[in-house]
């Protein structure tokens, strides 16, 4: 598939305005444009028809308008904070480190924009980075917030003083936590803020395991897997997955 050149460097919210209207549809909700990057139809298939295919109806019926962009790499100028998205670039040419990023997401009043470098990138971390922008555009969309089911599971582990979280930005802000931040009735902006990670973090973990054959690495930060099992049992009955894939080995 051709895709059209581009400068050496193009504004991300720019061009995404420009080329709104020649997205390819793949669904009533997403839709797909790729720039100056050849798309072959395996291409297509293991970045956008697999990943895509795998989401929980009930969970993208959810989500915004999704616009996603695969582009060769994406970078910011120096001295932008790491999440201003107003600075993001589409990149033909391999940016410096310190500037690189590996993807981006806009949203608007019109829906969503997800923003992915894709040259040399692997297929596995294209996948995680989709499904973790899944996840927070579903943690942000969701009608009344993080479900009070998951909240319930994460107040019984702190009384039990569970150690550990799935990823890295939750354990950081779970680490934060101070006594008087774990009244779940009243929650501090402290409580808030790791509610909102934790379940990012557990749904981007689930939506992946559901399309990929995946493997949760030990470690001292890793929840125990008997806890890590009750979320994912959990997002498994709020957001079944669709019909013909499995969560856990016994359901294959």
């Amino acid at each position: 598939m051709s895709s059209p050149s581009l400068p050496s460097r193009l504004q991300l919210v720019q061009f995404a305005d420009h080329f709104r209207n020649e997205m390819v549809p793949l669904g009533n909700r997403i839709c797909y444009f790729a720039a100056a990057v050849p798309l072959s139809e395996e291409d297509r298939r293991e970045l956008l028809e697999e990943p895509i295919a795998a989401l929980p109806p009930a969970l993208a019926a959810l989500l915004p308008e999704v616009r996603i962009l695969l582009v060769p790499y994406l970078c910011r100028a120096r001295g932008h904070r790491k999440r201003d998205t107003e600075e993001t670039f589409i990149a033909t040419e391999p940016p410096e480190s310190s500037e690189s990023v590996p993807s981006s997401t806009l949203v608007g009043r019109d829906g969503a924009v997800l923003a992915f470098a894709v040259k040399d990138a692997e297929v596995a971390d294209h996948h995680y980075r989709f499904y973790r922008a899944i996840a927070e555009l579903a943690a942000d969309s969701l009608p009344e917030g993080v479900p009070k089911q998951y909240q319930a599971l994460l107040e019984a582990e702190l009384k039990a003083g569970v150690h550990g979280e799935v990823d890295d930005p939750s354990w950081r802000l779970k680490n934060e936590l101070t006594r008087r931040d774990r009244n779940f009735a009243k929650p501090s902006e402290r409580l808030r803020r790791y509610i909102r990670q934790s379940f990012i973090d557990t749904l981007t973990l689930y939506l992946h395991g559901i399309c990929c054959d995946i493997d949760v690495e030990p470690g001292p930060r890793q929840i125990p897997s008997n806890y890590l099992r009750k979320r994912l049992q959990l997002l498994k009955e709020l957001y079944p997955p669709p019909e013909g894939y499995a969560v856990f080995p016994e359901d294959l």
